[in-house]
């Protein structure tokens, strides 16, 4: 075992403050303190399941910044070089909580020390020895000098021979489809492995999902396509061919945060070797124990919580409670 990290994610960690289960958001008047994000809560994941996991990005020299350091240092996740920046605040997040409406969901990031992310805070050092680049649409939307380091990021991982790993986590309130268009088509041709939605495939590259996989495949950089279909089952598509996973059906406490837990449950597979099949039931198996919980991390496994579940899932029966 090498001391450095396998996979090194890169982006925005805010705080969330998350109302009272069932209330919305107008009228809650009890939050809980997390924290949120699209890479580290990747990062969270794959550390819970026993991958070494390093996080880079920026928050502010405030109390939602130590918080959040505070909370990956405690899930295990390396922070060393994360930074802090005295003059922009962390960002905050205000979300409610149900799980049979449409989440209510305010940001609070413009200005925030994450969106002053910027080439001369990358370094090749950041991702030494590391296999994977795990990188969100989310970051290169957050303003240009985010997008330029993240770009930063593809060239070092390239030249190094890392892995790129690229979800597009289309949101748009951050932007138009067009912006999302521009800004996340091309880091979807340059991953090598691919995690998207059915829609998402279909915003940024035009045609059907399926379709778009393959055309990705064909330009000989990417090794692996994972469509997250709208019903809620997943394909993986390579060279060697296709694979179908259902979702495990279980019931849904918040199902924010889904797609990230689904992201490491694959990467996890991918990095230990598992074939397709596997890596996607492990993704289905901890994507279904994420959304049993409350907040984006609360349901994140450990690795033999991950293995009692699937194999109660796979079995017809409960998954294992903790």
């Amino acid at each position: 075992m090498g001391t450095g990290p396998e996979v090194v994610t890169c982006g925005e960690a805010m705080l969330l403050m998350l109302a009272e289960p069932g209330v919305p958001l107008d009228r809650a008047e009890h939050f809980r303190r997390s924290i949120a994000g699209a890479e580290s809560n990747v990062a969270s994941g794959l550390a819970r399941l026993g991958h070494r996991t390093r996080w880079l990005g920026r928050v502010g020299a405030d109390p939602a910044g130590e918080a959040v350091l505070r909370q990956l240092r405690a899930d295990g996740v390396d922070v060393s070089w994360a930074g802090v920046d005295p003059h922009a605040p962390t960002g905050l997040l205000l979300r409610d909580s149900h799980p049979q409406r449409g989440i209510d969901v305010q940001y609070y990031r413009a200005g925030s020390a994450a969106s002053r992310l910027a080439p001369e805070h990358i370094r090749p050092e950041q991702l030494a020895g590391a296999r994977v680049l795990h990188l969100s649409g989310i970051t290169p939307m957050l303003s240009e000098s985010a997008a330029e380091a993240v770009w930063r990021l593809v060239e070092l991982a390239r030249s190094a021979g890392i892995a790129i790993s690229f979800d597009p986590n289309v949101r748009l309130k951050l932007g138009t489809p067009h912006e999302w268009m521009h800004s996340a088509g091309p880091l979807l041709r340059e991953a090598d492995l691919v995690l998207a939605g059915e829609d998402e495939l279909e915003l940024l590259l035009g045609g059907g999902a399926d379709e778009c996989a393959r055309a990705l495949l064909e330009l000989g950089r990417t090794s692996a396509v994972v469509i997250k279909r709208r019903d809620h089952s997943a394909t993986a598509v390579s060279e060697g061919g296709s694979w179908d996973q259902r979702a495990f059906a279980v019931r849904i406490t918040d199902p924010v945060g889904a797609g990230d837990a689904f992201a490491a449950g694959w990467l996890s597979g991918w990095l230990r070797g598992e074939g397709p099949q596997r890596a996607l039931a492990e993704a289905a198996c901890v994507a279904a124990l994420a959304v049993q919980t409350a907040a984006d991390t609360d349901g994140l496994p450990t690795a033999d919580v991950r293995d009692r579940a699937l194999h109660a899932f796979l079995e017809g029966g409960d998954p294992v409670q903790r």
